[in-house]
């Protein structure tokens, strides 16, 4: 019979990554399978992360490389792929990608999640060129010109308060009257002089021919509508979650999010879910690490029972 693993995890973002070294430690036989060149998911496009212990001011793709060399070197096997189907073959699971095919005994969705679209005209026509969802990926093509960034949590905020830095002037427009922001954040882009909050507007629609060159903006509580000329606008509206894979082999919340507690179990007892994937009230890094080793544990039970 084909050798099998104990887990397969799909994804090494934070969750992925801290599933991977707490898996080497606990010397379980694992896989972990990665679509993208580099590791780390939504973690690599983040300019600068402040708030993950011991490593102030690191950047997100550093941070990610870290966590990648730290599981390698302590054995984990990693494979570039991008799973196609998982599918129950008897008592195990085959994950298959374009090229390979592996059995597990379990499998850990650590996918995480996507940003999500505004969904208006000229968005999707002019994704690449002024339309961006990256600000520390293409911040710097937007040098000395002015942008908008569309949102108001801790990701639009620091989307602004970097590309204030790069550019000559930066509108934040955000759909209610206060920001959702976490306090230190607020304040930080309040400080900054080229940085102008639109309270209550919307952006309805996206201007330009092979360039952004405006955007329509809707205040919704004067009812009133302008054309703002930009050159770039950078959505941060929000994620969602990658759960394509999960869909009819575990239960999905309203939103599309996996239902897994901390543990990381899910409907199916030989699916685990960790990271942004899952329901849970905060997704940050360092819950997204604490969910994978999290799972260990649970896949550790499990193969005890077994």
């Amino acid at each position: 019979m084909e050798n099998s693993y104990d887990m397969i995890i799909i994804g090494t973002g934070p969750a992925g990554l801290g599933a991977a070294i707490y898996g080497q430690r606990a010397l379980l036989k694992i896989l972990s399978l990665e679509e993208n060149y580099v590791s780390g998911g939504q973690m690599s496009t983040t300019y600068e992360v402040d708030n993950y212990p011991a490593k102030p001011g690191i950047s997100g793709m550093d941070l990610g490389m870290e966590m990648r060399e730290h599981a390698e070197r302590m054995g984990a096997e990693i494979r570039r792929g991008k799973v196609r189907s998982i599918q129950r073959e008897g008592r195990l699971w085959r994950v298959s990608t374009k090229k390979e095919s592996f059995l597990t005994k379990t499998v850990a969705l650590a996918m995480g999640a996507r940003h999500r679209l505004l969904g208006v005209p000229g968005e999707e026509r002019l994704t690449g060129m002024g339309v961006s969802y990256c600000a520390t990926c293409d911040g710097a093509f937007f040098k000395d010109k002015t942008v908008a960034v569309v949102g108001g949590g801790d990701v639009a905020v620091e989307d602004a308060v970097f590309l204030a830095r790069i550019c000559r002037k930066v509108y934040l427009i955000h759909r209610r009257d206060q920001l959702r922001a976490a306090r230190i954040l607020q304040e930080r882009v309040k400080e900054l002089p080229n940085v102008e909050i639109l309270w209550d507007s919307v952006v309805t629609e996206i201007l330009g021919e092979n360039q952004v060159s405006a955007a329509v903006v809707e205040n919704k509580r004067l009812g009133t509508s302008q054309e703002l000329p930009l050159e770039g606008v950078f959505v941060a509206v929000g994620i969602e979650p990658n759960t394509e894979l999960a869909q009819g082999l575990v239960e999905l919340d309203s939103q599309g999010y996996v239902r897994a507690g901390e543990d990381g179990i899910t409907s199916e007892p030989t699916i685990f879910a960790a990271g942004d994937i899952r329901t849970k009230p905060l997704r940050q890094i360092v819950t997204a690490v604490a969910d994978g080793a999290n799972i260990i544990t649970s896949l550790q039970e499990y193969l005890l029972r077994e």
